[in-house]
């Protein structure tokens, strides 16, 4: 005989002022992931034309050589990176947003619990990356500790 469990039997209601914080939620997650998709488009058109400025400019200046030009890809090759990092929490943000309005204009549970799951692919990948970050910084101070005591 297979035991259940207490959280199984549970069923959550929401009541009206839960709907209408999350109504509410959805609309700022919404106009929030609207102006990611637009930071994105910029990273993007700064990954091309000022990479290309920078390595013309580079390129003109007098005993840079090739490594003057390759700056300006290097630049590039940051930018796009860093508008494709970007670009996944902005898209889980979209995605719980679009769905989150579905589920309340349809009264659909399933997408209700789709736009859940987007939120949580949001936060997790946000608490990964910050993760990282603090992992960088905290090699770049290791780094730059034993750097000192070693001169």
């Amino acid at each position: 005989m297979e035991e259940t469990s207490v959280f199984e039997k549970f069923e959550l209601q929401l009541d009206y002022s839960a709907k209408d914080f999350l109504r509410e939620t959805a609309k700022w997650a919404y106009f929030l992931s609207i102006l990611g998709f637009v930071a994105i488009a910029f990273l993007v058109v700064i990954a091309v034309f000022a990479g290309t400025f920078l390595a013309m400019m580079g390129s003109m200046v007098p005993g840079m050589g090739a490594a003057g030009g390759s700056f300006g890809l290097v630049f590039s090759i940051l930018y796009f990176f860093i508008a494709a990092l970007y670009f996944f929490p902005v898209y889980y943000l979209y995605k719980f947003a679009t769905n989150t309005k579905a589920a309340f204009r349809d009264n659909d549970s399933e997408a209700l619990t789709n736009s859940l799951s987007y939120l949580k692919s949001h936060y997790k990948f946000i608490g990964i990356t910050t993760l990282v970050v603090l992992g960088f910084y905290v090699l770049l101070l290791v780094l730059g500790i034993l750097g000192t005591l070693l001169r």
